[in-house]
């Protein structure tokens, strides 16, 4: 479902980004200001879904590397790439989607994270939805800004 996600969201994010770049080329729609917000708020947009996405389904696939065979408790992806003192005393894990996380839980309740990587994703996705946000909140104040001008005249 993860991975599923993932390629919806980075077909419409290479869209949104190809019908962005055509505001730059002649015969582009008018007003083209609007249209050039409109579609970077979208590329954005639908790239921090493809972000997220692909770090769903790692956590989703770490998930579900748990109890599926042989070896397989504690998680894998909490003792793999991990040298022995750090999965010492390992008990358990915790999954969340969002943020999204998968920590490794030791006896004594100290915690690890099993992919650093996760935290980046987080905070790319967090930050592209913000923009995507912003932009999509500057098209509206300029149609706003623009309505009280006309009113002023």
């Amino acid at each position: 479902m993860g991975l599923a996600l993932f390629l919806v969201c980075a077909v419409a994010a290479l869209i949104s980004a190809v019908r962005a770049a055509a505001m730059a080329l002649p015969g582009r729609s008018q007003p083209w200001p609007d249209h050039l917000l409109r579609r970077s708020a979208a590329t954005l947009g639908w790239a921090a879904g493809t972000v997220y996405a692909l770090g769903l389904a790692g956590v989703a696939w770490s998930e579900a590397e748990v109890g599926d065979g042989a070896d397989s408790v504690p998680a894998p992806a909490c003792r793999m790439g991990f040298d022995p003192e750090t999965t010492e005393g390992l008990t358990h894990h915790r999954a969340s989607y969002l943020p999204l996380r998968f920590d490794c839980v030791r006896e004594d309740g100290s915690v690890y994270v099993s992919d650093p990587d996760l935290v980046w994703l987080n905070w790319t996705s967090a930050g592209l939805a913000l923009t995507a946000a912003l932009l999509f909140l500057g098209m509206h104040y300029r149609t706003e800004l623009r309505a009280r001008r006309a009113a002023v005249r």
